[in-house]
């Protein structure tokens, strides 16, 4: 069968299956007369394996490495189990990362929520980012509790009994 027949019944592109020719995943194929690709049923078998490993996240190295298992008959599942407990491994890690910044958007959102936007020079983000105070009622996200004194943003005036200006709101 030719190269649009091939990806066809694998459901791989063809640019993907001559990327994969090319990285050696597919073993050499035979050409017609005309020198166009010619794949067989075990070609299309193959590029299945490996569009169900790339849905999986496996990368290429790996997906080399699972293929070389399953074309070994007398492969141990050990080696299998090990290079998928890894993927599995590094899935989780990867979760974690978004999960983490998950956090951090809804902390960003919240304070976004709280920011008035306006000519007023209170600002509940920069005070969370100072560590000043609950800004927006935030949580931190590294866990602290206390934080140091939030610099002046306005100087006393000569006479002055109040260090702030009063807020118009």
């Amino acid at each position: 069968m030719n190269i649009g027949e091939a990806a066809r019944r694998s459901g791989v592109s063809a640019r993907m299956l001559r990327h994969y020719e090319s990285l050696g995943l597919l073993p050499e194929v035979a050409r017609s007369d005309s020198g166009y690709r010619q794949y067989d049923d075990s070609a299309v078998h193959t590029l299945r394996f490996i569009r169900r490993a790339r849905e999986l996240g496996f990368d290429m190295a790996e997906i080399e490495r699972l293929l070389g298992l399953w074309r070994n008959r007398r492969r141990s599942s050990a080696e299998v189990k090990r290079i998928a407990a890894a993927h599995v491994a590094d899935l989780q890690a990867r979760i974690a990362g978004l999960q983490a910044m998950q956090a951090m958007q809804r902390t960003l959102r919240q304070l976004l929520h709280h920011c008035h936007g306006d000519e007023r020079p209170d600002c509940p983000i920069l005070d969370d980012l100072a560590g000043v105070g609950d800004a927006a009622g935030a949580p931190p996200l590294n866990g602290a509790s206390s934080a140091p004194p939030r610099p002046p943003t306005t100087r006393r005036a000569a006479g002055s009994s109040s260090a702030r200006p009063a807020r118009g709101r």
